[in-house]
C-alpha cells in the first residue's frame, strides 16, 4: 500500500483533513510510491494562523540570530544531500547528480540569506536639516507564501523562502502535488536547525490550496514559478487581494550560433542544456538559431551523432544523462507536440517517442528528438514543449536571429555563441529577454545577483533571490527626526523643504 504524506504546520507533521488525495509516482517505474493530501481552505487557514502566531517572534529576533539558524539549515542539507537527491530522483526522475545540482542551486541562495544582518541594512543621512536625521529600514512583511513546480522541488522552495525567512517574515510553502516529499523534508531540517514552531509550513494541495493562498487576508506577498497560464492568473489574483506577487512563468529559451563559434564547444552545451534533466528546465536551451546555411548544416552534421547516443537511464543509473519524465501525463503532452511538429512539416532527424527502457516499460521515458528546418508560424516553436526535443531554426544573419527571442512571447533566457565580442556586446545589449548568456547555455544567475524574465516569462517588478529578493520580502520604512535644544520654534504651515 502506498504510503501517506502529510502537511507541516507549525513545527510538526500533520494528516490531511480534507479526504483528496493525489497519486505520487515513481517515474522510473510508473508505479505509485504515495499519496499526498490535498490541503483545503481550512488546512491552509491553519497554516497561515500558525505563521502569524510565530511572526512577532521571528521577526524581533535580530538579524544575527536569524543567520545562525540559516548557517545550520546549511550544515544540514549537506549532511543530508544524499538522502535529499534520491528523495528527489525517486519522484521527479532526475538522475542523482543532477538531484544534486538541484539541492546545490538552492542552498547558494541559503548562503547568500546568511549574510541578511548585510543586506537588511537601511541608509542614514545625518543632519539632513538642520539638526534633523533622516534614516530607513527594511522590515518584513509578515506571512508570506510561496506555490513552486515540480521540475525544481529543492532549488526553488528555497529560492523563496530562504531570504523571506532571513528578512524576519514567516511563509506558507504549497510545493506540486507531484514530488512534494523533499519540501516537507526541508521544513523538518528547518525546524531541527532551531527555526521556531510556524516559521515554515508546508501545506499540499491543488488549485483549492492556490485559491486559499491568494485570498487569505493575513497572506502579503506570493512568489510563484510554473506555466504562463497560470503565472498570470496568480498574478492577477493576487494582485487583485492587496498582495505582492513575483509570478515567473514559461520559457523557450533560444541559442543562437554564429559562424565563429567553437562548434565542438557548442554541440557539448546543446547536448547538455537540451537534454538535461529530459528537458524539465524553464532555463533549458531546447532552440538552435545557426545563422547561416554552412553553421546549420555543420551544427547538425555534429549534433545529430552526440544526441543519437544519450543514454536514457533509471534516475539512480550514474551512467544515465538524463532520466524518465515526471508524470505519464506529460510524457504524453511531449509526445503529442513531436506528433504536431511532423504534422506541421519540421524535419524529425531523431524520433524518441517509442523508447521504451528494458526493465522498466512502465516507466515515463522519452528518447532524445531533434527537429530540423522549423520555422516560426508552428505551434511547437511558439509553445515550450518541456521535454527532451530541441528545435533547429535556421537563421540567414544576426539580426534574423536576434529578432526571433526578441519577439518570441517568451522572455526568460538566451544564449549566444560566438568568438566576436563586438557581437556578444551588441547582442547582450539589444535582444528582448531578461537573463542573457555569453557562451553559457544555461544562464541562471548566480544567488547574489538575480534570477527573472521578460514579456510572458515573468509578472510582477521585481525578481527572484539576490538583492531584488531582499526588496520583495521587506517593505521600507523612512523616520525623520529631530531632538529639539530646548528652544521652541513656531509652528510651520509649509510643506518642508530642503532649503
Amino acid at each position: 500500500m502506498a504510503q501517506e504524506l502529510h502537511h507541516f504546520i507549525n513545527g510538526q507533521q500533520v494528516a490531511g483533513k480534507s479526504g483528496r488525495f493525489w497519486d505520487v509516482f515513481n517515474p522510473n517505474t510508473g508505479e505509485v510510491s504515495s499519496k499526498t493530501p490535498l490541503g483545503s481552505t481550512e488546512e491552509v487557514g491553519a497554516a497561515v494562523a500558525a505563521a502569524e502566531k510565530a511572526f512577532p517572534e521571528w521577526s524581533g529576533t535580530n538579524p544575527q540570530r536569524r543567520a545562525r539558524v540559516l548557517f545550520k539549515f546549511k550544515e544540514l542539507l549537506e549532511a543530508n544531500m544524499d538522502e535529499l537527491a534520491h528523495m528527489l530522483s525517486s519522484e521527479h526522475g532526475k538522475v542523482i547528480a543532477d538531484s544534486k545540482g538541484d539541492i546545490q542551486r538552492g542552498l547558494e541562495v541559503i548562503e547568500f540569506a546568511c549574510g541578511i544582518p548585510h543586506l537588511q541594512k537601511g541608509e542614514y543621512t545625518e543632519n539632513a536639516g538642520t539638526g534633523i536625521d533622516v534614516y530607513s529600514m527594511r522590515q518584513p512583511l509578515g506571512v508570506v507564501a510561496g506555490i513552486t513546480p515540480f521540475n525544481f522541488p529543492a532549488m526553488i522552495p528555497m529560492w523563496m523562502f530562504g531570504v523571506a525567512i532571513a528578512c524576519g517574515n514567516t511563509f506558507v510553502c504549497k510545493p506540486s502535488e507531484k514530488d512534494p516529499s523533499v519540501p516537507l523534508k526541508l521544513a523538518e531540517l528547518m525546524m531541527e536547525a532551531g527555526a521556531p514552531e510556524g516559521v515554515l509550513n508546508v501545506v499540499n494541495g491543488d488549485k483549492e490550496a492556490v485559491d486559499a493562498i491568494l485570498t487569505h487576508p493575513v497572506i502579503k506577498a506570493v512568489s510563484f514559478v510554473g506555466s504562463s497560464a497560470i503565472a498570470e492568473y496568480i498574478y492577477s489574483t493576487a494582485t487583485a487581494h492587496g498582495k505582492r506577487c513575483q509570478a515567473m512563468g514559461g520559457a523557450k529559451n533560444h541559442g543562437i550560433i554564429l559562424p565563429d563559434a567553437d562548434m565542438d564547444q557548442v554541440v557539448d552545451d546543446f547536448v547538455g542544456s537540451a537534454y538535461g534533466s529530459a528537458g524539465e528546465r524553464c532555463m533549458a536551451l531546447p532552440v538552435a538559431v545557426p545563422v547561416g546555411e554552412d553553421t546549420a548544416n555543420r551544427f547538425i552534421e555534429a549534433i545529430k551523432p552526440r544526441v543519437e547516443t544519450l543514454k536514457v537511464g533509471i534516475s539512480t543509473d550514474p551512467e544515465a544523462h538524463y532520466g524518465p519524465v515526471v508524470t505519464r501525463d506529460h510524457r504524453d503532452k511531449v509526445v503529442g507536440y513531436i506528433n504536431k511538429g511532423v504534422e506541421e512539416g519540421a524535419d524529425l532527424l531523431i524520433d524518441g517517442r517509442d523508447f521504451s527502457l528494458q526493465g522498466y516499460e512502465n516507466g515515463f521515458f522519452l528518447g532524445a528528438s531533434l527537429f530540423d528546418k522549423v520555422t516560426t508560424d508552428m505551434e511547437t516553436y511558439r509553445e515550450e514543449i518541456f521535454g527532451p526535443v530541441l528545435q533547429v531554426v535556421r537563421s540567414e544573419s544576426f539580426e534574423e536571429a536576434m529578432q526571433l527571442p526578441s519577439k518570441h512571447q517568451y522572455g526568460n533566457g538566451v544564449a549566444i555563441f560566438t568568438r566576436d565580442g563586438d557581437a556578444a556586446r551588441e547582442f547582450a545589449s539589444q535582444v528582448n529577454v531578461g537573463m542573457v548568456g555569453i557562451n553559457v547555455p544555461i544562464p541562471v544567475p548566480l544567488a547574489y545577483h538575480t534570477f527573472g524574465g521578460w514579456k510572458r516569462s515573468a509578472f510582477g517588478d521585481v525578481n527572484q533571490h539576490g538583492p531584488e529578493g531582499v526588496r520583495f520580502y521587506t517593505k521600507i520604512k523612512t523616520v525623520t527626526a529631530r531632538w529639539p535644544k530646548g528652544l521652541k520654534e513656531g509652528a510651520s504651515f509649509v510643506i518642508p523643504t530642503m532649503n
